[in-house]
C-alpha cells in the first residue's frame, strides 16, 4: 500500500490522540469528514492500524515496578521458540515480549506490584519448564521517554513528502 501525505498525517495524529473525533481529525489534516473517514477505514482495513488504546498513568493507579528481562532459552529449536512464545501469552504481567537477534533470545517487559511479585513470577516461569534457562533483570528506576509518536518522516523518507 502506498501512503500519501494525508495518510501519514492521519497516522501521526492518531498515535498522539487516539480518541480524536472524526470531525477534528478531518479538520486537523485539512480534509472534509467523509474523505477522511474513508481514508481511515482504508488504513484500518490494510492493517496499518492495529487498534486504539489509552496510555494509563500507572503511578496514579497503583504501586508497581516495571522490569525488563533479557531472556535466553535452553534449546534453540523452532519448537522451543514456539513453546516459549506461546507461554508468554499466559502471563498477564508480561506486557511486551520481543524476539531478538544476536545475544539474548528475548526481551520481556514485565509490570508487577513489587519486586517480590516479580521474583515469584520468574520462579513460576522456571518451574513451568517453558524453556527459560537464563535471565537478566533490569529494573526501571524512572521513565525518561515512553511510547511517543512514531518517526514517520524518518521511516518513510521521501515517501512522506508525496
Amino acid at each position: 500500500m502506498i501512503l500519501d501525505k494525508r495518510d501519514i498525517q492521519i497516522l501521526s495524529v492518531l498515535t498522539q490522540e487516539g480518541r480524536i473525533t472524526k470531525a477534528a481529525l478531518a479538520e486537523r489534516i485539512g480534509l472534509s469528514p467523509t474523505p477522511c473517514w474513508e481514508r481511515l477505514k482504508k488504513l484500518e482495513k490494510a492493517g496499518l492500524i492495529d487498534g486504539y488504546g489509552a496510555r494509563i498513568n500507572l503511578k496514579k493507579l497503583a504501586p508497581h515496578v516495571t522490569v525488563f528481562v533479557a531472556a535466553e532459552i535452553a534449546d534453540h529449536t523452532a519448537a522451543s521458540f514456539r513453546a516459549f512464545e506461546a507461554a508468554m501469552s499466559r502471563y498477564d504481567e508480561v506486557v511486551a515480549c520481543w524476539a531478538l537477534g544476536g545475544g539474548f533470545d528475548y526481551l520481556l517487559q514485565i509490570v508487577t506490584r513489587d519486586i517480590d511479585a516479580y521474583q515469584r513470577l520468574i520462579d513460576e516461569m522456571l518451574d513451568a519448564r517453558i524453556g527459560l534457562s537464563r535471565y537478566f533483570t533490569y529494573i526501571v528506576t524512572k521513565p525518561v521517554k515512553g511510547q511517543a509518536g512514531l518517526p514517520f518522516d524518518v521511516l518513510l523518507g521521501e515517501q512522506s513528502g508525496s
